[in-house]
C-alpha cells in the first residue's frame, strides 16, 4: 500500500471559469452577465461558460448550438488565448515564488507541494492561512479571477477538495478523515472512471466509493483490468502517493481544426494540414525540441475520427518534412464524404534534430487507428482574413480599444472598454473600415508587439448568417 503524507502539504488550486471570467474581467459591460467562451459556431463546442450561463444548464463540452438554446442571452465568444495565457503566467508565478515545485496541468490549474515552501510548520491551521493568502494575492494581482483551492495529504484528495465549495472556496482535508469524505461519493470522483467504466461497476452494483471499499483487489481487477482495478482500490481508500512534479515533459505537439461546413476539396486540406504542420513546426523549433512521430487526425462527417501516424528515422523540427508526411498520410485516407476535422501532430520529442540530409521523409513505419466521438473542445479555423471574431480586442484610431460585440452583412459592431474603464458605448462599422483594425495583446509565451491589422489579425471562420450581436445590455 503507498505511503501517504500525514500532513495536508499538497494543494490544488482551480481557477473558477477561467476563460469565462477572463473575459469578463476585461469587458465590465460583461460582469455579473452569462458568458460562453468556445466555438461560437453551429458546429462550435463550448469551452468554457461563466456561473451566469451555468445555471441555465450550459456547461463545457456542450455543443454551441444547444447552449444558445438554453442560454439564447449569453454573450458568445470565441476566445482571446494570448490573455488567457497571460493571466496563467501571472498564476503559475505566484505559485512558484511560494513552493520550488509546482505542477501545472492546464493554464487554470495546478498542484502546488507545501512541503517544499520552507513553512515553519504544516499544521492545518498553518497551510490554511497560506491558501488564504494564496487566494488575496492571486485575486489581486490578477485583477479580479478568484480559484477554488483543495488542500489535502494527496493529490487526489486536493483535487477532490478544491471541486467541492466552487467557485471561490477553500476547503482542506485533515489527515485521516479522507475515508470519510469519500464513502458517500458516487465511483466517478475518481480518477479514470469514466461512463464506460461507470456502466461496468453499476452494473456489478458499485454505486459509492463506499462500494468499492468492500470489495477485494482481485474482484475489482476482474471488472476493470489489472492496472485500472488495482488504482480503484488504492484510490477508493484514499491512497496516493504521487509527487508533485515541478516539470511536466511534453509527450507531443499539436494543432488542429473544426470547420463550419463539411471540406471535400483535397488541395484545400493539404494546404490546411501544410499551414498547421507548420504552426507545429515553429512551436517545435521554439521549444529546442523535435520528434519523429508525425500524426494527423481526420473527424468525417459522421464523426468518425481516423487518425493516421509514421515514424521518421530521425527527429525533425522542419515544416516542410512534418507537412510531407502529413500530406503523406492524409492520401491513403478516404474523404469524399466530406471532413470536419484536421489536426497535425508530432510526438517522439527529443532536444536534437537531425533531418535526412537529402530531403527524405525517412518513414520506417505507419500506424493507424479508429477513435469515434473523442471529447476534446475542437477550436475554429482561421482561414478568413477579414472576419471578426465575437470578443476580439480591437483598436479605432478615433474610439480608442474595444472589442467585437458582432458582425455580419458587412457590418462589425464594436464595443469600446477595456478592463480599467466602465462600460463603453457601442458602434458600429464597416469591415473594411481603415480606422479599425485588430488589437493584440503581447503574449507572455511568444513576445511580440501589441498591435497587428486587421488583414494580419487571427479571426474565427465567417458564416453565410453570421450570428447577431448579443442586444446590449441597458
Amino acid at each position: 500500500m503507498p505511503d501517504v503524507r500525514a500532513t495536508a502539504s499538497v494543494l490544488h488550486l482551480d481557477l473558477d471559469a477561467f476563460f469565462a471570467a477572463v473575459e469578463q474581467r476585461d469587458k465590465p459591460s460583461l460582469r455579473g452577465k452569462p458568458v460562453v467562451v468556445g466555438g461560437t459556431g453551429g458546429r462550435g463546442v463550448v469551452a468554457t461558460a461563466s456561473y451566469e450561463a451555468r445555471v441555465h444548464g450550459v456547461r463545457s463540452a456542450m455543443s454551441t448550438r444547444e447552449a444558445r438554446s438554453r442560454c439564447p442571452h449569453a454573450a458568445y465568444l470565441a476566445g482571446r488565448f494570448p490573455a488567457y495565457r497571460e493571466a496563467s503566467v501571472v498564476v503559475m508565478e505566484l505559485l512558484r515564488s511560494l513552493s520550488p515545485l509546482v505542477e501545472p496541468l492546464s493554464l487554470d490549474e495546478a498542484f502546488v507541494d507545501l512541503a517544499a515552501a520552507g513553512l515553519p510548520d504544516l499544521e492545518v491551521d498553518t497551510v490554511t492561512a497560506v491558501a488564504q493568502e494564496v487566494r488575496a494575492e492571486l485575486h489581486r494581482r490578477t485583477g479580479g479571477l478568484t480559484a477554488s483551492v483543495g488542500l489535502a495529504t494527496s493529490k487526489f484528495m486536493a483535487k477532490v477538495a478544491s471541486d467541492l465549495d466552487k467557485p471561490d472556496g477553500l476547503v482542506v482535508v485533515p489527515p485521516g478523515s479522507e475515508p470519510e469524505l469519500l464513502r458517500p461519493m458516487h465511483v466517478s470522483v475518481i480518477p479514470g472512471v469514466g461512463p464506460a467504466t461507470t456502466e461496468r461497476l453499476r452494473r456489478a452494483g458499485l454505486h459509492q466509493v463506499a462500494d468499492l471499499e468492500r470489495v477485494s483487489l482481485e474482484e475489482l481487477v476482474r471488472l476493470v483490468g489489472r492496472a485500472h482495478g488495482t488504482s480503484l482500490h488504492e484510490l477508493c481508500r484514499a491512497q496516493d502517493d504521487r509527487p508533485v512534479v515541478a516539470e511536466r515533459e511534453a509527450k507531443s505537439v499539436s494543432v488542429e481544426g473544426t470547420y463550419e461546413t463539411d471540406l471535400t476539396d483535397r488541395r484545400l486540406m493539404e494546404g490546411l494540414l501544410t499551414r498547421q504542420a507548420g504552426e507545429v513546426a515553429a512551436r517545435l523549433a521554439a521549444g529546442g525540441q523535435s520528434g519523429r512521430t508525425v500524426s494527423i487526425k481526420v473527424r468525417l462527417h459522421d464523426f468518425t475520427t481516423l487518425s493516421r501516424s509514421a515514424t521518421l528515422d530521425s527527429p525533425t523540427d522542419r515544416p516542410a518534412v512534418v507537412a510531407r508526411v502529413a500530406r503523406a498520410l492524409l492520401a491513403d485516407l478516404d474523404t469524399s464524404g466530406g471532413v470536419r476535422l484536421l489536426g497535425v501532430g508530432v510526438s517522439g520529442l527529443a532536444d536534437w534534430v537531425q533531418d535526412d540530409l537529402f530531403g527524405g521523409t525517412g518513414v520506417t513505419g505507419v500506424d493507424e487507428e479508429v477513435v469515434d466521438l473523442p471529447t476534446e473542445v475542437p477550436v475554429d479555423p482561421r482561414r478568413h482574413r477579414t472576419a471578426w471574431a465575437p470578443g476580439a480586442d480591437v483598436v479605432h484610431d478615433h474610439h480608442g480599444r474595444g472589442w467585437v460585440w458582432g458582425s455580419g452583412r458587412g457590418v462589425v459592431t464594436v464595443r469600446f472598454e477595456t478592463a480599467e474603464t466602465p462600460p463603453g458605448p457601442v458602434r458600429s462599422f464597416a469591415v473594411d473600415d481603415p480606422a479599425l483594425r485588430h488589437w493584440t495583446r503581447p503574449d507572455p509565451l511568444d513576445p511580440a508587439d501589441g498591435e497587428t491589422t486587421a488583414a494580419e489579425a487571427p479571426t474565427a471562420v465567417p458564416t453565410e448568417n453570421p450570428s447577431p450581436a448579443p442586444t446590449p445590455p441597458s
